[in-house]
């Protein structure tokens, strides 16, 4: 039983092709491994030494000039979490609002957007911290995926800013309403406990924000990230071909910009198929 539970779990993270499920299962690997290692360590020793070492290591030091030397700390860092509550609600929010966003967009595009919004989040905190005054003789540390999922959050908001969600206590809220709540907070975060991860949050809803706002004017950030079709012949009895065709980039753009202005349900059948076809590459 326990071990056809581990195996639909590995397939749903790893197999599946679900990019939801990849990223929280990469979040929840590193943060077992992590921990599991701390626990060892504090049952034998009393301390935990080398997890601490390997978060220092995938984290992002505050000091500029240590970047150099711990470059990979800039994508690292968006896949470690020490505490539970910190990755429990980080995977809920990446859960809740990227089922959202791939009923509207391609894995590519959610890729590319949690990429985004972890490595301008941390180039936000460098500079803040290298930068304002009152960060000028702190030194700290950055990891946890919450600049990555604010930008999941924020650009889910933008695309489709009437969507409603029921959330307990508050009723039926508006996304965009939630979303400007997170950012407010993330704001007023910046003279708490963890100015570092609230200035890193608002990286990455401005990631967010601008690559929404791009591919509704027509320009797809990520599309360098696209592998060039592969062009198939295919033929039959009759020795005629046939070409295998899908929707193209500006067809997509313009179901695209009819959705954030009409909504999905303006969209005719034809329209759906495509982009259903197109959030499948």
């Amino acid at each position: 039983m326990n071990r056809s539970l581990f195996k639909d779990l590995y397939y749903k993270a790893f197999q599946s092709g679900n990019p939801i499920f990849l990223l929280m299962g990469i979040n929840i690997l590193v943060f077992l491994l992590i921990n599991l290692i701390s626990i060892v360590e504090f049952l034998s020793t009393g301390g935990s030494p080398v997890a601490d070492r390997i978060t220092l290591i995938l984290s992002v030091p505050s000091t500029l000039s240590d970047i150099p030397s711990r470059f990979w700390t800039i994508i690292t860092y968006m896949f470690v979490q020490r505490e539970f509550f910190h990755i429990l609600f980080n995977m809920l929010w990446l859960f809740w609002m990227g089922q959202i966003f791939m009923d509207f967009l391609n894995k590519r595009q959610f890729f590319f957007t949690y990429a985004a919004g972890g490595i301008l989040g941390a180039l936000t905190y460098l500079i803040a911290y290298n930068t304002i005054p009152v960060f000028s003789n702190v030194s700290s540390y950055l990891l946890g995926s919450s600049a990555s999922v604010m930008a999941i959050v924020v650009a889910t908001a933008t695309l489709v800013p009437d969507y409603t969600l029921r959330l307990l206590l508050f009723g039926i809220v508006k996304l965009k309403y939630l979303a400007i709540a997170y950012f407010v907070l993330d704001i007023i975060g910046m003279g708490g406990g963890n100015p570092g991860g609230s200035i890193a949050h608002i990286g990455g809803a401005v990631a967010g924000f601008v690559f929404i706002k791009q591919l509704q004017s027509g320009r797809d950030l990520s599309n360098f990230l696209k592998r060039k079709p592969k062009l198939k012949v295919v033929k039959n009895n009759s020795g005629s071909s046939k070409y295998n065709s899908e929707p193209d980039q500006e067809t997509i753009d313009n179901i695209l910009d009819k959705l954030s202005k009409s909504g999905y349900d303006s969209l005719t059948k034809t329209e759906k198929e495509q982009l259903f076809k197109a959030s499948k590459k």
